[in-house]
């Protein structure tokens, strides 16, 4: 028999009229009569990674830690991931040394944050003369860049300040980032989901020329449909489904997009206001999580970090009846009342995690979804909030299975340091690194 049916590449465009768009993986691009079993491989498989971080630490009590480490009710503050448990690791018990003083003094925001995904004792500086260590982040991006159209997304919900001090003589830089490229180079996050989604989609080197094409009001998915409806005549039933599904979302989350960017036009006076951030944490956090979807989705890269919101945050959340600032009630000082707002604050930045991680476990990528062939990480740079403590930090793991982890567990470690956990995370996604920071091996998970 001749086989006369090609696979169309992974790496396969929609181009436009200023626009370039990523397809999700199709069944037409596994080549013909191949084992369904071989799918990823055949078709340039991916992991994805993902670091997600809160600030002002978590609850260091049984609402975050169950006391057993199988067959546990899930704690207060990670109980909206029972959809996911069964991908789920609960991670206790990591310090992150570095972040201590080590005779630099006060300063345990910036260090949190600052070291937390690279392992290092951040620099003491002001000015330029910043300097931290490539994190994690990075040297996944430098491993799978080159594969995508973005080796890796920076992403926030604050503002991404990065000149002056903010903290104890330390750079407004450390608290509003979590990626370094180098010991010299950190990568500014961007807290705008009409940047993102441009930065996604759009190929014009015109700042105005983007913003003209948004405020028209105009899809920028119209300029590739005429080539979508040539490539869809040659599709099979099921990779129709998957296009119309795919552009639906786009679509879904570029119309987010332009209310948020229209309600900002219409009730904000001031004009260098970040365009198109939406009004509440709540409709903001959502629609910069389903961008990330996207773009996991599209293959449009490989590699995230999101900053839920910067450490000494102030935020209220009145949605969910907490008026006080997070990070007065995460200094609580062992006032009961306090911890609960505290523990009701993190259990509500859980969720949204769950939404997102639920999104990834309901798309088929090959013989899996998404989240099987992902890896999040949620934590935050500090253990014991009300200390400043970086010890016995409480982090959250989810994805793995096509790296072969086990969820539905609670994992306690004994003060090994949290860059040991980075570099295992590096080894469940292909990227071999022998060290990280402080690192001293790898972590059975």
């Amino acid at each position: 028999m001749i086989i006369t049916k090609k696979a169309l590449p992974r790496r396969t465009f929609l181009r436009g009229v200023g626009v370039t768009l990523a397809l999700p993986l199709l069944d037409s691009m596994v080549p013909a009569f191949t084992p369904l079993v071989r799918t990823v491989a055949a078709a340039g498989g991916v992991r994805r990674l993902g670091f997600f971080y809160v600030p002002n630490g978590m609850i260091q009590d049984a609402r975050f830690a169950p006391p057993t480490d199988t067959g546990f009710e899930l704690p207060l503050i990670v109980q909206s991931l029972e959809p996911v448990r069964k991908q789920m690791l609960l991670v206790t018990g990591l310090d992150n040394k570095q972040v201590e003083p080590l005779g630099d003094g006060n300063g345990n925001h910036p260090r949190a944050t600052g070291g937390w995904l690279n392992g290092v004792h951040i620099k003491k500086a002001e000015g330029a003369n910043v300097r931290a260590g490539i994190t994690v982040d990075q040297v996944a991006a430098l491993a799978f860049g080159g594969q995508t159209q973005l080796p890796s997304l920076e992403m926030g919900l604050d503002g991404n300040q990065v000149i002056g001090a903010c903290d104890n003589g330390y750079s407004c830089v450390y608290l509003n980032t979590l990626s370094w490229r180098s010991d010299t180079e950190p990568l500014p996050v961007e807290n705008n989901p009409g940047v993102i989604f441009e930065r996604m989609f759009g190929e014009s080197s015109d700042p105005a020329q983007r913003q003209a094409q948004m405020r028209d009001q105009r899809s920028i998915l119209d300029s590739v449909l005429g080539e979508f409806g040539r490539l869809r005549g040659t599709l099979g039933a099921g990779d129709r489904v998957t296009i119309d599904g795919y552009l639906e979302s786009v679509r879904e989350v570029e119309q987010r997009i332009q209310r948020a960017q229209n309600e900002s036009r219409t009730t904000v006076d001031v004009p260098d206001r970040p365009f198109g951030v939406p009004r509440t944490f709540t409709e903001h956090v959502r629609l910069m999580m389903d961008l990330l979807v996207l773009a996991y989705r599209a293959d449009i890269t490989r590699v995230a970090t999101f900053q839920v919101a910067r450490e000494v945050s102030n935020n209220t959340y009145p949605e969910i009846g907490v008026n006080q600032s997070h990070h007065g009630v995460s200094h609580h000082g062992m006032d009961p009342e306090k911890m609960a707002l505290d523990a009701k604050i993190n259990a509500y930045h859980v969720s949204f995690f769950s939404e997102f991680l639920q999104k990834l476990q309901a798309i088929p990528d090959g013989d899996a979804s998404l989240l099987d062939r992902s890896l999040m990480l949620w934590g935050s740079g500090l253990g014991d909030g009300n200390a400043h403590s970086p010890l016995n930090l409480n982090t959250i793991l989810v994805g793995g299975a096509a790296a072969g982890m086990k969820g539905d567990r609670h994992i306690r470690f004994k003060g090994e340091p949290f860059a040991n956990l980075l570099v295992t995370v590096l080894d469940k996604a292909g990227v071999q690194h022998e060290s990280l920071g402080d690192s001293t091996g790898r972590l059975t998970i």
